[in-house]
């Protein structure tokens, strides 16, 4: 969101054709690429903007997550206590995308000539055309560590499809979980 900002990113405004003294914030045709859950229920939205909602944060990529977070607790809590395995069905019933690459297409690959099927008006004005920075490759940039988040491993709590396209190799080599010694969590 900082991008959209007001004589932020200047150059990379100049080169889009986009005018960097403007204060593309509020400009409805640019936000929905830049916070969580534009356009959706409980989302961000430009007339009432949420600090915590600004930003490409999990829900993203993942859905709105106040429908299904508790069930991954729960699922986590049911298998330490006894071993029970959920479902992935279950929280893709709650709202939970395994198949985000349409979530991540949708800003980075909607420009004109695009090779992406779903492209379509308004256009992101920043494609591989005004600098190759903005090529964009689903299957590069969610291996890319700087571009994504830490994965830890979900030992045994859910089974079953979908799954993500990744997920047994994310899980291979993914970061185990520690207990919080004062509070009792991971």
């Amino acid at each position: 969101m900082e991008s959209l900002k007001p004589e932020v990113k200047k150059e990379a405004k100049l080169k889009a054709k986009l005018d960097p003294a403007k204060d593309y914030t509020q400009d409805k045709d640019c936000v929905g690429c830049h916070v969580d859950g534009y356009g959706k229920q409980g989302g961000y939205t430009v007339d009432t903007p949420s600090k915590y909602l600004t930003g490409v944060g999990c829900e993203s990529c993942h859905g709105p997550g106040k429908k299904y977070r508790g069930d991954h607790r729960k699922a986590g809590q049911n298998f330490e206590k006894s071993g029970k395995t959920t479902q992935r069905k279950v929280l893709v019933e709650k709202g939970q995308d395994f198949a985000f690459e349409e979530s991540c297409n949708a800003c980075h690959m909607n420009y004109e000539g695009s090779p992406w099927k779903g492209a379509k008006a308004p256009y992101t004005p920043y494609t591989p055309d005004v600098d190759a920075k903005y090529k964009f490759e689903f299957d590069k940039m969610v291996k890319n560590e700087k571009a994504m988040h830490e994965h830890y491993k979900l030992d045994g709590a859910f089974e079953g499809e979908p799954k993500f396209k990744y997920h047994d190799e994310f899980q291979a080599s993914a970061k185990v979980a520690k207990k919080d010694d004062k509070k009792g969590k991971e």
